[in-house]
Parts: structure tokens; C-alpha cells; sequence
């Protein structure tokens, strides 16, 4: 009868260890895009700057923000559904290399998550993203796909660092063509 008692309170226990060792919560993906700029901030919503990029539609918050860009809606549509290719065994190479590190440390100035000060944490987090938006857009990826592959429910996004990047870069576009196109030849030798 005590051996009973006692194999019934580690029956107990296991059960309960093993829910909160292995029910761990599921991650979500970004829900919302907080813009921050010198001391000001404005948060929009993922689903919004996606029916913007598909529809052309814009809530009053966003329409705000598109303004302040002094850029076109076609434009910005344009950036929004440029599509890169990329198979993701090229990718996971690439971001784990030493040139993906360094692109992965810089950006993660400009992009991050909310509330962490270390770089490895906003690296991991972009490193997660990229991945995930690949594989969940077949090859390819696009900024949409990137945001809706974000790890936490809001992601940072650093106006004043992504302005000193761009000073330095004529265009997005010239900066991950050298991104994608270079250190991928280096790594589909290897």
C-alpha cells in the first residue's frame, strides 16, 4: 500500500514536470511594426502594411506614415512586394557565415525586438525571421513575409540607424543584391 502511494506521487509529478517542460507556448509571428524615429514612435499593424502591399488600401494611422515618406504609393508597394530568391539551404548557409554575421549584426541596429539590449539576441531573431520567410514563401522572400516570420509580436524598427545605412547605400536593392548575389557564389562553391 505505501509503494502504491509512493509510485502514484511520481506518476503525479512526472505529469506535471512534463507539462511544463515540454507544453512550452507556440511562437507567434509578428502582429505589429513599431517605428521608431529620434524620440517620436508609431506602431502599425503587419496585416495593415500587408493589404497595403497587396490592395493598395490604407488605414488612416498608415496613410499618416506613407505621407511622411514623400514617396509614391507605387513605390512603396514596389519595395513591399519585391521578391527575392533564395533556396534556404543557400540561405541557412549564408546566415550563419562570417559575412551573413556581420550583415546580421548591423541590421539588427535597425531591426529588433522589443526590450533587448545585446545584438546575439536581435541576430537570432533576424536569423529566425529570414529562414522562416523563405521557407514559408517557397524560395523566396519579400519584406511582408519577413515581418510575418518575426519571432516576437512586435518588431523595432530604428528610423534614425536605417538613415545612416541609407546615406551610406544608394539603394536597398544595391545593398542585398551584394548580399545575395556575392557571398553566394562563395558559398555554393564551398
Amino acid at each position: 500500500m505505501n509503494i502504491s502511494k509512493i509510485l502514484i506521487s511520481k506518476i503525479i509529478f512526472i505529469l506535471l514536470t512534463n507539462q511544463i517542460i515540454f507544453n512550452t507556448p507556440k511562437i507567434k509571428s509578428a502582429e505589429n511594426i513599431k517605428l521608431i524615429y529620434s524620440i517620436f514612435s508609431r506602431t502599425i499593424t503587419v496585416d495593415s502594411l500587408k493589404d497595403f502591399a497587396e490592395n493598395g488600401n490604407s488605414s488612416k494611422k498608415l496613410r499618416k506614415i506613407l505621407n511622411a515618406t514623400g514617396s509614391s504609393d507605387s513605390d512603396i508597394q514596389s519595395v513591399l512586394n519585391e521578391s527575392f530568391e533564395i533556396p534556404i539551404t543557400i540561405a541557412s548557409k549564408l546566415v550563419y557565415s562570417e559575412i551573413g554575421n556581420v550583415f546580421l549584426r548591423r541590421l539588427s541596429s535597425i531591426i529588433h525586438t522589443p526590450r533587448t539590449n545585446d545584438e546575439r539576441t536581435g541576430m537570432l531573431a533576424l536569423r529566425s525571421s529570414l529562414i522562416k520567410g523563405i521557407y514559408l514563401g517557397d524560395g523566396k522572400i519579400d519584406l511582408i513575409k519577413f515581418f510575418e516570420s518575426y519571432p516576437t509580436n512586435t518588431v523595432i524598427l530604428n528610423i534614425n540607424a536605417l538613415s545612416k545605412v541609407m546615406n551610406k547605400v544608394e539603394s536597398i536593392s544595391e545593398l542585398l543584391d551584394f548580399f545575395t548575389n556575392k557571398p553566394l557564389e562563395k558559398i555554393k562553391n564551398n
